[in-house]
């Protein structure tokens, strides 16, 4: 592989000397960030015996993760325990709970009664928003209705009973709530076949044939899960030919990043470039799919000179890898081939999601060091408090974590499939029964497009890189609270003086937005915030002619008060359109006046010769 060196060059502000890229010392992946750390102090011998049993467990823990798709059986029993034992212990509740199903019980009857009678009936209870299993006008006539209205009242009393239970811990409510949803939502009426008022009326109109066809289709389904083949239909969209097609370059490749420089559009850019950071959880091109909707090209239209980082798939060598190594040889390895490229200039650096975290850990780090390479920092779906991370905390616990790396200690990475069946967890309604409804009782395949084909492109994460990731962000909440190291100092975002744009989106299932906006406590410099419509992928890839797009947005200076997320949001600016031209416009706003020529596309004399088209080779590995 070819690789090259790191060049030290002139930067606009005070720094330090860049750390050189990680020599190679292994076949695949970089050198562990605890080869360079100090020696921890000698261990007692018998710390070797101990391992030994360790391992023991982890095996034992990985095997049990096998037949539970990666859940912890202990995690779901100390849970359900708690709840039973102190709602037995609980008559008040119990005596609430027989209250509320007699009174849903007559509130049905009454429905009935009315429906009875010819005359129109309202009905009893509407559906919580975002669920739309039974929106169609067949489920509005009888029987169907009627099913439905009792399926939506048994499933607000069950919320009910998993709720409120004096006592119990919130992780342990919120994860029997959880599971009983869950449960509840496999014995919807919509799934059955008998009781689906479309499926009917499918089957009748095709003699059967739907159900035919939807067999036919999960026997490919199944075949190409059992052969580790992608999901049928992401085959049309080829990477490099009908998504990540914007024109550009490789300039830099390490064992673990390659850079990417597009190529200009206009006569004259911006002097300063921009850096993106994307997620190394899923293949970077989610911001360059199809020419209609690549936020790079918009970017590069806009007069912007782009670099983005495209991470490798790691693999069980890459096992050792740390965050700080994603740090060194991936952030900090991109910003310094940008300068080389673009000297003399300060960066606009943006992360979206996983990226993002890592980016402001890196801005926190080079603010403490007296680094002024940046000129803005935004992060797009990304979270760096993590006290309220939505319902993706429900999979992160000690237990849950000692699973987890009991699984990535034995294979030496989590899957994708791994992470994909938790986030398809939170969406049941959307990602999965509906799915099956539509692919194997009514025998249509789903629509395939662009996004939806990146998402079935899964990437890999090294075993200690994630267990660092989950246990020091997730569980200990270190960046919030102060306490990442970095180099032996403290990453405080509160150092951060570069001004931030960040963006939420409203139905967010992985970074849900009210955690996102945690940033203007944790800051102490302007804040932009951005709430958009969509969710953590759609809302994210909004490009301007898309219809019915509307955000709002909101500058907070370092020296104003602090809203609550709701208060900011009814106080927030409301505006029609893609988020894409407010971002397009503050950065403007907070560049040179003066424009330059483009720079060029790479910088042979200090290191950084073209290596290959984009979207280079990282992209390609499974």
């Amino acid at each position: 592989m070819d690789t090259a060196k790191t060049a030290v060059v002139t930067k606009p502000g005070k720094r330090p000397a860049a750390p050189a890229v990680p020599a190679i010392s292994r076949p695949m992946g970089l050198e562990p960030a605890t080869a360079r750390a100090p020696k921890p102090p000698p261990q007692p011998e018998e710390s070797l015996g101990l391992e030994a049993f360790r391992s023991i467990d982890r095996m034992r823990e990985a095997l049990t993760a096998q037949a539970t798709g990666g859940l912890s059986p202990a995690a779901l029993a100390l849970a359900f325990m708690d709840w039973s034992i102190h709602l037995a212990v609980a008559p008040g509740k119990r005596m609430e709970l027989v209250w509320k199903g007699s009174e849903k019980a007559g509130r049905f009857g009454a429905h009935l009664l009315s429906a009875s009678t010819g005359t129109h009936a309202p009905p009893c209870i509407e559906p919580l928003p975002g669920d739309s299993r039974f929106t169609a006008k067949a489920w509005q006539k009888p029987p169907f209705c009627f099913w439905a209205q009792a399926f939506l009242l048994g499933q607000q009393w069950w919320h009910n009973a998993t709720r409120e239970v004096p006592g119990v811990a919130p992780h342990h409510e919120d994860v029997v709530s959880f599971t009983a949803r869950q449960l509840l939502d496999m014995f919807s009426p919509s799934n059955n076949p008998f009781a689906n008022p479309e499926v009917i009326e499918r089957t009748l109109k095709t003699g059967g044939a739907n159900f035919i066809q939807g067999y036919q289709n999960w026997l490919e389904d199944v075949g190409r899960l059992a052969t580790g083949q992608a999901p049928v239909g992401p085959e049309r969209f080829v990477v490099g030919r009908d998504v990540a097609v914007t024109p550009g370059k490789v300039v830099y490749r390490n064992p673990l990043i390659e850079l990417i420089k597009y190529e200009p559009t206009t006569e004259t850019v911006h002097a300063e470039p921009i850096l993106i950071v994307p997620a190394w959880i899923m293949k970077y091109y989610i911001l360059d799919l199809s020419p209609g909707n690549s936020l790079v090209r918009y970017l590069v239209n806009q007069g912007y000179t782009v670099f983005c980082i495209s991470w490798r798939n790691p693999t069980a060598d890459d096992r050792d890898l740390t965050m700080d190594d994603y740090r060194r040889s991936g952030v900090m390895a991109a910003l310094d081939c940008v300068n080389a490229i673009v000297p003399d200039q300060k960066v606009h650096a943006t992360g979206y999601c996983l990226g993002g975290t890592l980016m402001s850990i890196v801005a926190a780090a080079m603010a403490r060091a007296d680094d002024q390479r940046l000129a803005s920092l935004t992060l797009l779906a990304a979270q760096t408090d993590f006290t309220e991370p939505g319902e993706l905390a429900l999979f992160i616990d000690h237990s849950q974590l000692h699973v987890l790396e009991s699984m990535m200690w034995n294979r030496g990475y989590l899957t994708g499939d791994q992470m994909g069946g938790s986030f398809q967890l939170l969406r049941t309604n959307d990602l999965i029964w509906s799915r099956l409804v539509h692919d194997y009782l009514m025998g249509e395949r789903s629509p395939m497009f662009d996004l939806i084909a990146w998402n079935a492109d899964s990437t890999r994460m090294p075993y200690k890189m994630h267990s660092e990731y989950l246990q020091r962000l997730y569980l200990d909440n270190e960046l919030a609270a102060g306490r990442f190291m970095v180099d032996g100092r403290s990453a405080a975002i509160q150092n951060i003086r570069a001004p931030m744009f960040v963006v939420g989106t409203e139905r967010d299932h992985v970074a849900p937005w009210r955690s996102v906006y945690k940033i203007p406590y944790l800051s102490d410099t302007d804040v932009t915030f951005v709430l958009t419509s969509g969710g953590h992928t759609a809302g994210i890839v909004s490009e301007p002619d898309r219809p019915n797009r509307r955000f709002r947005v909101t500058l907070k200076k370092a020296d104003d008060v602090c809203l609550d997320p709701d208060e900011w949001s009814a106080a927030a600016t409301q505006k029609m359109g893609s988020w894409w031209i407010e971002w397009s416009g503050w950065l403007d706003a907070r560049s040179s006046a003066k424009r330059a020529r483009p720079p060029s596309m790479g910088a042979p004399g200090k290191g950084y010769a073209c290596l290959g088209d984009a979207p280079g080779t990282h992209v390609f590995q499974r």
